[in-house]
């Protein structure tokens, strides 16, 4: 039974209305899931699906020096994104490990919008505000007035074309040619029956698809208009599915693969922290400092047959030696064997290394192989 004491979207009577069964989410009441977690899983990598992540964190840095205030906050370089542009980067502790993975859009030369997960939104927004103190910008956390939906799958760009075609589309200041010719970690921005619209080519799931943000007195006609035009290429989509399809595109998820306690360089994602920069961020000092040899290394592992590994599961090599664990694994939907991320000792790194995972006790061969597990096309 999920706690009724827990935050709702503005969308939760839609959702209500669709039958879904909610979990506890960092505090929020979400859908996990309406139809089954298969179906939905499909229809993403088939055809389309509808989510609302309007859980999420939006916070907003306008000023002249909002740039310089971000690059002092975060891990990237966000003072060279371009205007309608994104990125995705990282926000560090002192000590460098990762307080949140982000994105940033940059609306404006001295507008930018951080999109923060919604374990860390509040701690996010704290964290940027005090980081932000002595430079010329204000912080405003607009997370408890703006919702966020995502259409995610090959039917996701044509679904926004017909939105626009429709003969009472509500959408201004959005062309069928800025979707159509908008790339991966772009975005444009508009109105939709007079409230702000932010259109981006961003999603979680490894298919292409669009997230909208919106205010929240808008969000549910927005909603209904996106599930009328789909018809049935499009399906409302819950959490459960969501992990799945971020596993099997290889994305981390805070609090698994990604935590304070784990530097970036482990996770693989050393590429993203602006060292080769001049400039000073949070996080740097110890970030350039950090030891990293040895240190447990993050891979993808795949199995055969049907048991799938979990989260906790310890892994061995070959001498029955324990030498990491898993952070999130799933019986792939699509590629139809088990899948897992792992963090384990460096040295059985290599693709193609034959390991075993406990899986409720027994044994479980599986062998390190690149990421990520799927790659639409």
């Amino acid at each position: 039974m999920v706690d009724q004491d827990l935050r709702s979207t503005a969308l939760e009577a839609v959702h209500e209305s669709l039958g879904a069964t909610f979990t506890d989410f960092a505090g929020w009441r979400m859908p996990v899931r309406y139809d089954s977690d298969l179906a939905e899983h499909r229809a993403v990598r088939e055809s389309a699906g509808l989510f609302d992540l309007s859980h999420m964190g939006e916070i907003h840095l306008r000023g002249p020096q909002a740039g310089e205030a971000l690059d002092h906050a975060m891990a990237g370089k966000i003072s060279a994104v371009t205007i309608g542009r994104a990125k995705y980067t990282l926000l560090l502790t002192e000590q460098g490990g990762v307080i949140d993975d982000v994105i940033v859009y940059r609306l404006a030369e001295d507008h930018f919008l951080v999109v923060a997960n919604a374990s860390n939104a509040v701690v996010d927004g704290e964290e940027i505000r005090a980081r932000a103190k002595g430079f010329d910008v204000e912080v405003d956390d607009a997370s408890d007035r703006t919702s966020l939906i995502a259409v995610q799958g090959p039917a996701s760009e044509q679904i926004l074309l017909d939105l626009l075609a429709a003969e009472d589309s509500g959408v201004e200041g959005v062309t069928a040619e800025d979707i159509t010719s908008m790339k991966y970690y772009r975005f444009a921005e508009g109105t939709w029956r007079g409230d702000d619209l932010l259109v981006a080519r961003t999603g979680y799931t490894g298919e292409d698809g669009f997230e909208l943000y919106v205010g929240d007195d808008s969000v549910e006609e927005l909603w209904k208009a996106l599930t009328a035009v789909g018809g049935d290429r499009v399906v409302p989509c819950g959490l459960a599915c969501r992990d799945t399809l971020r596993l099997e595109a290889g994305m981390p998820l805070y609090g698994n693969e990604l935590s304070r306690d784990l530097l970036p360089a482990q996770a693989g994602m050393g590429r993203i922290i602006a060292l080769s920069s001049k400039g000073d961020f949070v996080g740097r000092e110890a970030t350039e400092a950090a030891q990293t040899e040895g240190l447990p290394v993050l891979v993808g592992l795949a199995a055969e047959g049907r048991r799938a590994a979990r989260a906790g599961s310890a892994v061995r090599d070959g001498e029955g030696n324990e030498i990491g664990a898993v952070t999130s694994g799933v019986l792939s939907p699509t590629l139809g064997h088990p899948i897992a991320l792992a963090y384990i000792d460096p040295s059985h790194r290599e693709v193609g290394t034959e390991l075993v995972v406990d899986v409720r006790g027994k044994d479980l061969p599986v062998r390190v192989v690149e990421t990520p597990f799927y790659r639409r096309g």
